[in-house]
């Protein structure tokens, strides 16, 4: 339901001093841009240890500067569980949505912040605490886990009788991520009220910009799925400290000991509950990029965007179905052929919801008017690696192809398109679009193309042959296969993909530079450079602290009114009022377009 006056319902007063400005702030947009630097600090991290991780593939003995041991196998394994729970949930979880949802979501409904400011505030310490305590496993005795970010029991949940890699170091990714849930929970309560309550007069639920539709799903999926792993982390923490056997069965033997304090566990348990959030977890990665991705084609193709209402009911459709498919994850523990074919058969239907956005992109496309921004280009990177990783996943769908691939490098080329590098494209999108309203500057477009240029072919030339390898039989998570017969032959392959990954990963420097100097030395950027239509962009640049300085905005048309038939500008804002919409196709005169209106520029 949408009140009037729900925008100054929450309204705070201003920061005063740097503390409560810029460190403990409770602005939104000051936590989005917090949230965005946390996650550009752990992209290089976890950036710094793939480079690590693809040198020992590359190089089986190579010695790396500044390490005192050798690279032993134990040290690849806790590189790539710190490199998947750092990307996956630092960076995929912490971008789209705590950095660009906070921001931007309260200036699209038309409101002064989010519902609960201090809530907001937390939640982000919340989540700096759990990447402290993360990094804090390199340095504990025994070193940093090395279960994979997926921790599967009962090795993760015995503690440092099971070996190396075990011991503190994995309590301490237990409760990492126990810390992380919760933040992530503060936050989710925080998007669904602001999201229901705080919306502008006028601003219907079939006028919110896809953009707000996207962010809204993801913490309806934040909800429900971190919830569960949360109480899963819990479990396995006890486990580790306390003595339970929630997770590690009865008779178990470990280095010629029975475990015969713990009886009737089930590692399945842990691989339900994991999954049962993990899958929705693709979700809340991809979604927010669904979103921009769709908000920036309409916007650069200069056309509506084709099947709005479908594109709304497959946003949910996908966030429904995702919590469905969780068993596909686990085809090879033993489950029945009826689950088997039950999920196989949600899997391949949620592949509706999303060729229904994939056409409808398309439809978005043809016949507009196509300006080639940097933002567009990546939108349409995002959905060039959406398809690609999108059709990986029919393989894995189907139980008895799934069997043989599951444990090779075909997996791990398709979760790091659909869900690794696409997330990572529409952060990306969002970063170019949005950067001129949230430090009222432009990027380099010569930069940001480059940029582009070297990263959409880099991660097809790293992935597209993961494919191939995973076919070859080539497993995932062993450090070196060169001493395995029918493997050696496929090491040049592992050589071309990390010459190219470091040519890929050097081009990220490309935009760490070009955003950090247009943070000072970009050009001027005006209220509205890219003649969008959505709330944010008839406000100043960047946006003063309470948004819309006391006027509360009111809705009259829907989010994407781009090339109407008449019109002397070939955009429509949220917020013109009808009468001098009309009065401008009467006129062919443009009608006080509210991007430009001088009292919103002081």
């Amino acid at each position: 339901m949408t009140t009037h006056g729900a925008t100054t319902a929450h309204v705070h007063k201003a920061p005063e001093g740097f503390i409560w400005k810029y460190v403990f702030s409770q602005d939104h947009k000051v936590i989005g841009i917090q949230y965005f630097c946390l996650a550009l600090f752990a992209v290089f991290l976890g950036m710094t240890l793939s480079v690590l991780m693809r040198m020992r593939l590359a190089w089986p003995g190579v010695k790396i500067p500044f390490m005192s041991s050798d690279f032993t196998p134990e040290m690849y394994l806790a590189l790539l569980t710190m490199h998947g729970t750092i990307m996956v949930f630092m960076v995929l979880t912490t971008a789209p949505q705590s950095g660009f949802g906070n921001y931007f979501l309260p200036i699209q409904i038309g409101a002064a912040d989010m519902a609960f400011p201090v809530l907001n505030m937390l939640s982000f310490w919340t989540t700096f605490v759990s990447l402290m305590v993360l990094i804090a496993a390199f340095f504990v005795e025994g070193g940093a886990p090395i279960g994979g970010w997926t921790a599967y029991p009962p090795l993760s949940a015995l503690g440092s009788i099971a070996g190396p890699g075990q011991g503190a170091g994995m309590t301490l990714w237990i409760i990492s991520i126990a810390i992380f849930c919760a933040a992530s929970l503060m936050g989710a309560i925080n998007f669904i009220t602001t999201t229901i309550d705080l919306r502008a007069r006028g601003l219907s639920l079939m006028r919110l910009p896809l953009t707000v539709w996207a962010w809204f799903v993801t913490a309806i999926l934040s909800l429900l799925a971190f919830g569960v792993l949360l109480a899963a982390g819990i479990l396995l923490l006890l486990d580790r400290v306390a003595g339970t056997s929630f997770f590690i069965p009865g008779g178990l033997v470990v280095s010629g000991v029975v475990q015969s304090q713990h009886t009737g566990g089930s590692p399945l348990l842990w691989q339900h509950l994991f999954w049962f959030f993990g899958h929705p977890e693709v979700y809340i990665a991809i979604l927010p990029g669904m979103g921009v991705a769709s908000h920036v084609l309409a916007t650069f193709a200069r056309k509506p965007v084709f099947g709005y209402r479908a594109m709304v009911y497959a946003i949910c459709g996908i966030g429904f179905l995702g919590f469905m498919v969780w068993g596909h994850h686990m085809f090879i523990s033993g489950m029945s052929p009826y689950s088997a074919f039950a999920f196989s058969i949600m899997t391949m239907a949620i592949g509706v919801p999303s060729a229904i956005k994939t056409f409808n992109w398309l439809g978005t496309l043809w016949g507009g008017q196509i300006r080639l921004t940097t933002a567009m280009l990546f939108a349409l990177g995002f959905v060039s690696l959406f398809i690609s990783g999108g059709l990986s996943g029919l393989f894995l769908a189907q139980p008895a192809l799934d069997l043989p691939l599951h444990d090779t490098y075909f997996v791990v080329a398709h979760f790091h398109l659909i869900m690794g590098v696409a997330a990572i494209f529409g952060i990306f999108t969002a970063t170019y679009y949005w950067f001129p309203k949230m430090y009222g500057r432009m990027m380099s477009e010569g930069l940001g193309k480059l940029h582009f240029a070297i990263t959409l072919p880099g991660v097809y030339l790293i992935f597209m042959p993961m494919h191939f390898l995973g076919m070859a039989g080539h497993p995932r998570r062993y450090a070196d296969l060169t001493g395995v017969a029918y493997l050696k032959d496929l090491l040049p392959v592992q050589q071309f993909i990390t010459w190219v990954a470091f040519a890929t990963i050097a081009a990220q420097f490309i935009f760490l530079f070009n955003f950090l100097w247009s943070l000072k030395f970009g050009q001027r950027a005006e209220i509205n450079p890219w003649r969008a239509t959505t709330l944010e962009w008839t406000i100043p640049s960047p946006p003063p602290w309470d948004n819309f300085a006391g006027h509360e905005p009111i809705v009259y048309h829907g989010p994407y009114e781009y090339s109407v038939p008449g019109h002397a500008e070939d955009f429509i804002p949220q917020n013109q009022d009808p009468a001098s919409v009309a009065r401008s196709l009467a006129s062919g005169v443009p009608g006080g377009v509210p991007g430009n209106d001088a009292r919103l520029k002081r």
